[in-house]
């Protein structure tokens, strides 16, 4: 075979390195959110630092930059205003309420004195009400009729008696003097509860509540304008120390998004180079693919037909007909110039005159029945002659005949059908060796330009132009080798017919 046709050194398709650059550390969400909910929380106290500085001055200026009243000068105006209209109400109800309160005087002093005098009846009475005197009387009139009591003890209690008796007719005018003192005080209670009334005394409350405000914001007022200079300066401090926290807060989000974005990214990245190198990968096995099928090709287009078909006849008809051993031993091939030859000359004037002994029969090896060692080595080299009167074939000549679609011989008569058989199938394959050899080689250039075509489509995988050129340049030399066949083929018919 030429140099043309030598198999092309394997190429490998290499991936272009990419510098790694190095990973991001991925922002930790709980202490982001911890660290901005803490300065949050420091933003909201010194925003409500100078939300308090602020009011505090809004109290010393009744008038805002563009001229309307203040937020405290808005409101005290408005309690003011509340304040007076409370004030007229009240005055209006204040003459008919002097007269109740000298009504309840009055009635007041004439309950205090019917008390009195119902105090100072009853401390002359041993009982308390009506029933004990009644109790007292059965008592003293069971005593006296049951005879047991004497004459002289007998008549106190009878004096006793009608006492006890008198005194419960005096029973009666407490009860009338009770109900007297319970008449004024119920008198005095509606008097008071036409005072206590419920619209008077929300009004009553509300004006408290008002002044109550108004003072307050008087006292603060006055603190304000003592301390104006030094509230402004504090407001100031204060504003700038509130701008600074809700700075944090927006530096803290600000680097975490980032942060975030930058891992992201280079996620990204990863899964995008993870890609690339995969798809590389996968062109690289595809066109390495590409290349083992034009190898293949190669491979099968590199030798003529027949050859082991040529072979298994001239082994048949060899065993056949030992005859013919010198013309089956010649080569397959017409000499190409190519093969190796001797570098010098052996000098055999030593050894003329000799008788060098020729070995007419190749020797078939058969199996020696999986015996080792010397003995089986003696029984291949000195097989035992077959039986008279019995006809044998070794395996392999079985096999051959069966590969070459004849009948096995039987028996010796049937030796030369078969070998005329297997001459004329030698004879054909030889004959037809070469237009079969051109047809496998016209098969060989149609996949070949098939493969051709595959390679000058345009790609759709996103092929690179080098990994084109490498399959092209296969390509090339498969042409190349399967000329240098045809030409083998067209050598070895030349061959023949010199013979």
């Amino acid at each position: 075979m030429s140099e043309k046709t030598a198999p092309a050194a394997e190429t490998v398709v290499s991936v272009p390195a990419v510098t790694e650059k190095k990973r991001p550390e991925k922002p930790d969400d709980a202490a982001f959110e911890a660290a901005k909910e803490k300065a949050k929380k420091e933003h909201k106290v010194a925003q409500d630092k100078f939300n308090a500085a602020k009011a505090k001055l809004e109290l010393a200026q009744p008038k805002n930059k563009d001229g309307t009243p203040s937020a405290t000068q808005k409101r005290r105006q408005e309690l003011q205003t509340k304040l007076n209209e409370i004030r007229k109400e009240q005055a209006g109800g204040k003459a008919g309420r002097n007269q109740v309160f000298d009504q309840i005087k009055k009635l007041d002093e004439q309950l205090k004195s019917r008390i009195a005098e119902q105090k100072a009846a009853r401390s002359r009475v041993a009982f308390k009400n009506v029933d004990e005197i009644d109790r007292q009387i059965d008592h003293l009139e069971k005593q006296v009729n049951g005879g047991m009591m004497k004459l002289v003890d007998e008549k106190k209690a009878l004096t006793e008696v009608s006492s006890l008796r008198k005194q419960r007719k005096n029973f009666a005018g407490f009860e009338d003097s009770q109900k007297g003192i319970d008449d004024v005080k119920g008198k005095i209670k509606v008097l008071r509860d036409s005072l206590d009334d419920p619209v008077a005394k929300a009004r009553s409350d509300e004006y408290n509540k008002i002044q109550a405000e108004l003072d307050v914001i008087k006292a603060e007022q006055d603190e304000v304008f003592k301390n104006i200079h030094a509230l402004r300066s504090q407001r100031e401090d204060l504003y700038k120390e509130s701008q600074a926290k809700y700075q944090a807060v927006r530096a803290i989000e600000d680097n975490h998004w980032k942060a975030k974005k930058a891992f992201q990214s280079h996620e990204y990245e990863q899964r995008q180079k993870t890609r690339e190198r995969i798809k590389a990968e996968q062109e690289a096995f595809n066109l390495q693919k590409k290349r083992e099928r034009a190898e293949k090709v190669l491979a099968e287009a590199s030798e003529p037909a027949y050859l082991d078909e040529i072979r298994r006849a001239q082994s048949l008809i060899h065993y056949l007909d030992p005859s013919t051993a010198n013309e089956a031993s010649k080569p397959l091939l017409a000499p190409s110039g190519l093969t190796a030859e001797a570098q010098r000359t052996v000098d055999d004037s030593g050894i003329k005159g000799m008788k060098v002994a020729k070995k007419e029969d190749e020797e078939y090896f058969a199996g020696t029945g999986g015996k080792k060692g010397k003995k089986g080595r003696k029984a291949a080299a000195s097989p035992a002659a077959p039986a008279p009167g019995k006809f044998t074939l070794p395996p392999a000549v079985l096999e051959d005949c069966s590969s070459m679609g004849i009948e096995p011989p039987m028996n010796a008569a049937d030796v030369p059908a078969v070998l005329a058989k297997a001459q004329e199938k030698l004879a054909f394959w030889r004959a037809d060796q070469k237009a079969q050899t051109e047809k496998n080689v016209a098969k060989a250039q149609k996949d070949i330009e098939k493969l051709d075509a595959e390679e000058s489509a345009p790609a759709t995988n996103g092929s690179k132009k080098s990994e084109e050129s490498v399959v092209a340049s296969a390509i090339e030399t498969v042409k190349d080798t399967v000329a240098d066949v045809a030409e083998k083929v067209k050598a070895v018919t030349v061959g023949e017919d010199k013979e």
